[in-house]
């Protein structure tokens, strides 16, 4: 039998059907409606910050980090975190998740937010965000909007709307 452990590596753009793939079996067509996903509209996931799980050649999970603004505090917006269902309940979302964190925070974030389920988050150290203290730009159940710091107090600074951080370009020679 081939030995089918399970492998977390950087996303590569030659991922980027099969995670399309995943994202719309496990979310299907109204998933564009939802407010992180219209938040991550036109915005580049960081490539450094996004993963994938293969079993073998087969591409099985998926989890990104977008560059967002919480006010104008920088953060990462964690999602969407994707597991082909065959593998759901195998540890490979919780993985994917500890990488990306543990990435992120080598890398010097401070803070990542999300729209999720607080029981499944928990273990990774999110919490909810106090009611108020952050407005998406669409409709978001108030007790599923996340926050996990990085850094100690990293959560002091958020506050407002949240919205995509725009990079700087820079000018050749500046």
């Amino acid at each position: 039998m081939n030995d089918l452990s399970l492998v977390i590596a950087p996303e590569s753009p030659r991922d980027h059907d099969a995670v399309a793939r995943l994202e719309q079996q496990a979310f299907g067509p109204g998933r564009f409606a939802r407010t992180a996903y219209r938040l991550r509209e036109g915005a580049a996931p960081d490539p450094a910050l996004s993963f994938v799980a293969r079993v073998g050649t087969f591409l099985v999970g998926s989890v990104r980090l977008t560059p967002v603004l919480c006010g104008d505090a920088p953060a990462l917006l964690l999602g969407p975190l994707t597991v082909e269902p065959a593998f759901h309940s195998r540890g490979i979302g919780g993985t994917l998740i500890g990488t990306a964190l543990a990435a992120a925070k080598e890398q010097g974030h401070a803070l990542v937010i999300l729209v999720g389920d607080e029981p499944y988050y928990r273990r990774f150290g999110f919490k909810r965000a106090p009611l108020g203290r952050l407005q998406m730009p669409g409709p978001v159940d108030a007790g599923r909007l996340l926050y996990c710091e990085l850094r100690v107090d990293a959560f002091e600074a958020a506050r407002g709307a949240v919205t995509q951080a725009r990079r700087e370009t820079r000018k050749p020679g500046a």
